[in-house]
């Protein structure tokens, strides 16, 4: 059964690809033409056609219900037969939150899918050795969670499956878990090794991009500016396969303001389109360019300043999270007084012709996985640290920079290694904002045993006590005493003989999430004529804990306000009424190129949190968060057009234009 234009049918095998290229024509298909179910809100319906005739194992009828706070929702009528999910939060009493309002803003927002575009197609090779071990090699976001999928799917032990980590040429979320497994099957049949590297093409129509979503908002607030109720109701488009819980959106919409009152309910639904998958903060930016958008609009109602409106009704500690828990301390209220205090949102009211500025603010509530790490000190006073993560966006120089702090030594004296599912230490996949905030501490620990290892070597060799010692420089001497020393080189010469290696061991299972906060401000120019939106400007200011790696951090700040510029202005997959894509190609998917990006400036707060590396929190996913959300907040401001679509492409602004009224 096909259920989405593009799935894979079958695999033509060859030793080189032009002759595999040559046989695909061979291959002949006859189907059996099935209505498809395209569009979202359609697919809703009781009486909608089956977007598939039979429900794989992952698509049972599963009613998730949630609650936040003391409410408690109970939904217990039928599904329809594409929702293939629901969850349901609530607090409080939202009829009377609307009641109480003097002010409420409604509105419909929608986002497109988007693909996350990285440089690198999927790509993997397979090998089943005469042992009978499959060894895979493949540019993987997780060693652990791909070996565990494959295991599953292919009825294989653990120990029979070898997943070898290969450098990434970006994920962003979309590099889990996708070819590995239809590759692996075939190299078990063929009994040679098999290479796989999807065309741009295939990537378009076939891979995991992020889904499209409809978000209908309602929030009222008093005269004051306290916020009073929150009502929504979230369409999640999950394409053919179940699987995509709209509990993170969802969440996500609870985590940035006090909620006294609440209703929020997801939904997810299935189309003939292909399954999504993670994308950079998967479900945030959809969730704050609705919730931002619909923010600034009961600012406007109020008459008041929109930043400070965030500020009276942000989240701070001790608040109630999404999951019922009080917030750590977190950075949100120090972002937005940054923001409030920048000279580009101080002289705001020099403006020339259809300028505008948007603000924005966007949340993580940070990744958890469990993870380990070693700590080896080298023959030549060096150190590997070995780790089961994949390096990605430079986290093995974040890694680097804790062991070398740890150790007194200079950073180019540690190597970090990322070994494969056979010789690595456990990690967890290399996203949600997570690698320097479990396997950092993981290294932290492991640097700390190695540490105590060589001190208490030291001690023996030097005659003093421990904790008279300090280790600086590659140096380990005795505190006040320089001369009374002895090298790392020597150390490492005598665990060959008179002592234990050092081998550091080191281990995390954090329990309480980093949750990061950032606070934006777009500046825009319209050009009423084409619709055409130009950033001009862009300060982006982000709660980081503690940047343990300035530059890496501000990187990472600034390539995700880019991919935030191609959700708000540029990228969209668009599908015939047929569902065959239209867009596959990058000469038909728009992606934001260097003379569209503004100058973004990273502003670096630091509210340290209790249990990452020296206070280190996540920073992949914020900075991609509000972006959307501030760009149709300044474009509101530039012209007094609301758009209530993301991306906010020439033409469908230009109509806007002309057919809107003034604050439409």
């Amino acid at each position: 059964e096909v259920v989405f234009s593009g799935q894979p049918v079958a695999v033509v095998l060859a030793e080189t690809e032009a002759a595999a290229e040559d046989a695909v024509p061979l291959v002949q298909v006859e189907y059996e033409v099935l209505p498809a179910v395209l569009d979202l809100e359609a697919a809703t319906a009781p009486d909608a056609p089956p977007v598939r005739l039979h429900r794989t194992s992952g698509s049972e009828d599963v009613s998730l219900h949630a609650t936040v706070g003391a409410g408690q929702a109970e939904d217990t009528e039928p599904l329809p037969p594409n929702v293939a999910n629901r969850i349901h939060f609530t607090r409080g009493d939202v009829a009377r939150g609307f009641q109480d309002a003097d002010v409420i803003i409604e509105r419909t927002y929608r986002t497109q899918w988007a693909h996350q575009s990285y440089i690198e197609p999927q790509s993997a090779v397979a090998w089943l050795d005469p042992l009978g071990t499959l060894t895979i090699w493949s540019a993987t976001q997780g060693v652990f969670y791909t070996r565990q999928e494959i295991s599953k799917l292919l009825g294989l032990p653990a120990h029979r499956v070898k997943i070898v980590p290969m450098p990434v040429g970006g994920g962003f979320g979309g590099k889990f878990v996708l070819i590995e497994p239809l590759i692996g099957a075939v190299a078990m049949v063929a009994k040679r090794p098999v290479r796989l590297v999807f065309t741009r093409v295939e990537e378009f129509q076939a891979a995991n991009p992020a889904s499209r979503a409809v978000l209908e908002m309602r929030v009222g607030a008093r005269r004051d500016g306290h916020l009073t109720a929150l009502q929504a109701k979230v369409t999640y488009d999950t394409g053919a396969f179940p699987g995509s819980s709209p509990l993170g959106i969802c969440c996500i919409l609870l985590g940035a303001y006090r909620w006294p009152n609440l209703d929020i309910r997801g939904f997810e639904v299935l189309t003939n389109h292909v399954g999504p998958g993670a994308y950079r903060a998967p479900g945030a930016p959809q969730a704050f360019f609705a919730l931002e958008s619909t923010i600034d609009e009961v600012a406007r109602a109020l008459g008041m300043d929109p930043l400070e409106l965030r500020l009276l009704n942000a989240v701070a500690e001790g608040d109630l999270q999404p999951d019922g828990r009080p917030f750590p301390r977190i950075g949100l209220r120090e972002c937005l007084e940054r923001l409030k205090d920048h000279p580009l949102w101080q002289q705001r009211d020099r403006r020339g012709p259809d300028e505008g500025f948007g603000i924005a603010i966007g949340g993580w509530p940070g990744g958890l996985e469990a993870a380990s790490a070693a700590c080896r000190l080298d023959h030549d006073g060096t150190f590997t640290i070995v780790t089961g993560s994949v390096d990605l966006t430079g986290t093995n120089t974040t890694l680097a920079l804790i062991a070398a702090e740890i150790l007194g030594v200079p950073v180019e004296r540690i190597r970090v290694v990322n070994g494969d599912s056979d010789t690595a230490p456990r990690a967890g996949v290399s996203g949600g904002s997570k690698i320097t905030y479990t396997v950092g501490a993981a290294v932290q620990r492991a640097a700390e045993e190695a540490r105590r290892q060589i001190l208490a070597i030291a001690a023996d060799r030097l005659e003093a006590a421990v904790e008279d010692l300090e280790l600086v420089d590659g140096h380990v001497r005795v505190k006040g005493v320089p001369d009374r020393s002895i090298d790392l080189t020597e150390i490492a010469e005598l665990t060959e003989s008179r002592y234990e290696p050092v081998y550091g061991r080191g281990a995390s299972a954090i329990r309480s999430n980093a949750p990061g906060y950032a606070a934006h401000l777009a500046h825009v120019r319209v050009d009423r004529a084409t619709g055409r939106v130009q950033v001009l400007d862009y300060i982006a200011v982000h709660d980081v804990g503690f940047a343990i790696n300035p530059a890496e951090v501000e990187g990472q700040i600034r390539g995700g306000v880019v991919q935030g510029l191609g959700w708000a202005l540029f990228e969209r997959m668009v599908y015939d009424e047929q569902g065959t894509l239209v867009t596959g190609s990058l000469l038909d998917y728009a992606l934001p190129v260097a003379p569209e990006v503004p100058a973004v400036t990273p502003v670096l707060v630091e509210v340290p949190s209790p249990d990452g590396p020296f206070g280190a929190k996540g920073v992949g996913e914020p900075p991609v968060i509000p972006v959307a959300a501030a760009i149709a907040n300044a474009v509101r401001d530039a012209v007094g057009v609301r758009v209530t679509e993301i991306p906010i492409i020439p033409e469908v602004l230009h109509q806007a234009l002309t057919s809107a009224p003034p604050g439409g």
